[in-house]
């Protein structure tokens, strides 16, 4: 507040008779529904993958794959592979793990601050279309320190780990008093919104005309937050989608990495294919993974992370290579059940953009440029590997704002982009 008005923030919650803590709210229209609505999976190794075997000889439609992209061959025309993308200026080696998503710059500044997540952005832009506007998913992972999902304030948004309980929330039908009670939740809540409003409207005849102007906007913040308020009452009583699939059984052994991951890859797939959701992200949280099943029985020599730095050791290559192997095979069964599932008139994999990368160029070195990235499927034209300067690498976020075009969000920019990516069309 400005010094002619002596009216502090202590002083302004207390006329408001609440203190509530708001973050920029996205808009929550709904869209009219759309017959072939577009998706986006997005996932992401924050230890990355042995570069050597991952990007193929020769360029454009005629390239040579490589040992894991041979693993994608049946699929060869649903995917494009990149060379030479990265996020300008987003380096700091493992810090960069949060901004993959979100190309923030100088992760290991003192003044870091994250920004908005591409999967957030597509969210607010969309508005409120399906029962949860994205889901965030995550393996092994961090909870307190690791996510691909961040707002718009740079607020980590915590990821569920537990297939089990994504199962339910997708699925699983409360009673109808069940119902009742999230709903008068929900209006309780609302009612709170609504008291701030009416109790603080007497204060903008002290305000300056720049506080005012705050003011406003700190109105509209909530009554965009009573409009999802709303939105979550209607799904509240709205029935959930019906699966054949039985409910998982949560893997409570991290060092069942693989199967881990295959399990929620599933849950992915599944919310997809019920439309629960049109976005979903899934980080695998290597640097979080000790000693693991690599191979059957077999148990990596370390935790992924030293694995990681295996200095040209053999041993340690040979294991990073298999569980690399391991991880595009369930990419590839990924995009096989997608292909092989019709929605509406074409494939849930012609709908559905998946992403696949890291943060991390070459975990051995630290090295976050020249980033491994794939992306499949989404009705691009594919079947080619992209090559861009591997030293100047073109901007990652140039390929984001293709993904978001692609849904059919109008925008040129996003993050560090300098516009969409070019040759890349669909």
């Amino acid at each position: 507040m400005t010094k002619n008005l002596p009216l502090n923030r202590r002083s302004f919650l207390r006329s408001a008779g609440v203190s509530i803590a708001l973050p920029w709210m996205e808009s929550t229209g709904h869209g009219a529904p759309q017959e072939n609505p577009k998706r986006m999976l997005m996932i992401s190794n924050n230890l990355g993958i042995l570069p050597r075997y991952f990007f193929p000889t020769g360029e454009g439609k005629h390239y040579t794959p490589s040992l894991y992209l041979d693993q994608l061959q049946d699929h060869r025309d649903d995917f494009t592979v990149f060379s030479g993308l990265s996020h300008p200026y987003v380096e700091g080696g493992h810090s960069t793990e949060n901004c993959f998503l979100t190309a923030a710059k100088h992760p290991t500044g003192s003044q870091f601050r994250n920004t908005i997540s591409l999967d957030q952005y597509a969210a607010e832009s969309l508005g409120r279309q399906t029962r949860f506007p994205t889901l965030n998913l995550g393996v092994n992972l961090n909870k307190a320190l690791r996510s691909l999902s961040w707002t718009r304030d740079g607020v980590l948004l915590p990821a569920i780990d537990s297939p089990a309980r994504l199962f339910t929330l997708m699925f699983t039908q409360g009673s109808a008093t069940q119902q009742k009670q999230v709903v008068q939740k929900l209006r309780q809540r609302e009612s709170i919104l609504d008291a701030i409003s009416d109790t603080t409207t007497s204060l903008k005849t002290r305000l300056s005309k720049y506080d005012r102007k705050r003011l406003d906007q700190y109105f509209t913040s909530i009554r965009e937050l009573e409009k999802r308020l709303e939105a979550s009452g209607q799904w509240a009583i709205t029935p959930k989608p019906k699966t054949d699939v039985p409910p998982p059984t949560d893997i409570t052994n991290r060092a069942r990495f693989i199967e881990k991951l295959d399990q929620m890859l599933t849950m992915a797939r599944l919310a997809l294919q019920t439309d629960s959701t049109r976005i979903v992200t899934l980080m695998i949280d290597a640097f979080e993974t000790g000693v693991f099943h690599y191979q059957d029985d077999k148990k990596t020599l370390s935790g992924y992370h030293n694995l990681s730095h295996h200095g040209q050791r053999e041993a340690h290559l040979k294991q990073l290579e298999i569980t690399d192997l391991r991880q595009m095979q369930l990419l590839q069964q990924q995009m096989e059940f997608m292909k092989s599932t019709q929605s509406h008139d074409e494939s849930l994999l012609d709908q559905t953009m998946i992403l696949f990368g890291s943060n991390m160029g070459n975990a051995n070195t630290h090295t976050n440029t020249n980033l491994p990235i794939l992306l499949a499927g989404g009705g691009f034209k594919h079947g080619q590997h992209m090559v861009f300067d591997r030293e100047k690498n073109t901007p990652l976020s140039n390929l984001f704002v293709s993904m978001l075009q692609n849904m059919n969000i109008e925008t040129n920019r996003f993050g560090s982009s300098s516009g969409r990516l070019d040759g890349l069309q669909f």
